[in-house]
């Protein structure tokens, strides 16, 4: 498929504070786009709008928020004129047996990752009809294959996913392309975090290869800028991804009865693991929360 030019074209991209979302903002700025962010840290979202290529903003807003997303969709609409491209990027992990999680963080996982994804697409998507424009929905691997320990991510992937196919047959007619983006484990915070518990850490050094290997953030997100040039139905941060598609029927099975070896292997260890959010992103927005309780 042949590449859209990214020059002037208006992308938004949430969880745009750090991670995946920073780094794409700064490649599709580098291509001559204006960049919008929004995510849950002001200060670091400004300290990444100074430092792009050109034109951008940046708004403050839950993506689980419905009435502060259509309020940012309407002022960004202000300040640009248009929107071409948005990234739904946003999300936050934990991790830790299912039993002993912490109710508000799992279920805190599931609104983040799938209904701040499906709020940002309702919010902005009269917009991309307008542009005939882009959205990407970013999944993961988890989406793939189902893992022990990590149940209420791979839900909210596995979700995510599949609203984003159910979308793109809905709106395609409109204009609008819709794709989902894939990523195995990035160098971000999120997975940096998630690695400071060592249960984690060496439960995810045990999956085979190439799961067990964390990969550069840089090269990941230089594929997902191909694949919005292209507006790709499917967009791989590692190209072994594209592989699994072909096998992912039988892995719930397979993960069913390996991943039964692994947590007797660590169940001494499991008592006191953290069972909150995990990395910078994830004590950003429990402290958001937090601050929204006082």
């Amino acid at each position: 498929m042949s590449r859209v030019s990214l020059e002037g074209q208006v992308a938004v991209v949430t969880g745009a504070a750090r991670g995946v979302g920073e780094l794409l903002a700064r490649k599709l700025s580098a291509r001559g786009a204006k960049i919008a962010l929004v995510g849950l840290e002001p200060d670091a979202l400004k300290q990444v709008s100074e430092r792009l290529h050109g034109d951008s903003d940046h708004w403050h807003a839950d993506v689980t928020d419905h009435e502060a997303m259509t309020r940012v969709a309407a002022e960004v609409k202000e300040r640009f004129g248009k929107v071409d491209l948005v990234v739904a990027n946003a999300g936050v992990a934990n991790g830790g047996p299912f039993a002993d999680s912490d109710p508000q963080s799992w279920r805190r996982v599931v609104e983040v990752n799938l209904i701040g994804s499906a709020v940002t697409a309702r919010a902005f998507l009269p917009l991309l009809k307008e542009s005939r424009g882009y959205l990407l929905q970013i999944a993961s691997l988890a989406a793939i294959t189902p893992a022990p320990m990590m149940s209420a991510y791979c839900a909210s992937k596995a979700g995510v996913e599949a609203y984003a196919h159910c979308l793109r047959a809905e709106v395609g007619h409109q204009g609008v392309r819709v794709g989902v983006g894939y990523l195995s484990w990035t160098d971000t915070d999120m997975v940096r975090g998630a690695d400071q518990d060592e249960v984690m850490r060496e439960l995810r050094q045990r999956l085979p290869w190439p799961a067990n290997k964390t990969y550069p953030l840089g090269p990941a997100v230089d594929r997902i800028v191909a694949g919005i040039e292209r507006r790709s139905a499917h967009v791989y941060g590692q190209g072994w991804l594209r592989g699994m598609q072909g096998v992912r029927g039988y892995l719930p099975g397979l993960i069913g009865t390996v991943g039964q070896r692994e947590m007797r292997r660590f169940a001494p260890r499991l008592q006191g693991m953290r069972t909150g959010l995990v990395g910078a992103g994830g004590s950003a927005d429990e402290e958001t929360r937090a601050t929204q309780r006082s």
